[in-house]
């Protein structure tokens, strides 16, 4: 996935949420279904910063971007920034 892809696809992440968070406040979903796909998103988003990440660090170092992986949502979730 190239970097214009991504942040393409961090976008969409961020606008639904932003929408979810709308339709909570119309009562159009519960809060619980609110919170699990929050997660799930910010789960997404974690993944999608950490390989945008990685490929401006290859493309830094002379090393080509498009070895960089996505890495499990589990290891790049919580990191600090």
């Amino acid at each position: 996935m190239r970097d214009d892809e991504i942040l393409t696809k961090i976008g969409a992440l961020v606008d639904e949420e932003h929408e979810l968070r709308n339709r909570l406040s119309t009562g159009e979903v519960t809060t619980d279904e609110e919170h699990e796909r929050i997660k799930q998103l910010e789960s997404a988003l974690d993944q999608c910063w950490d390989l945008l990440r990685q490929r401006r660090a290859r493309r830094s170092a002379g090393e080509d971007p498009d070895n960089a992986a996505a890495r499990p949502a589990n290891e790049v979730e919580n990191y600090s920034q």
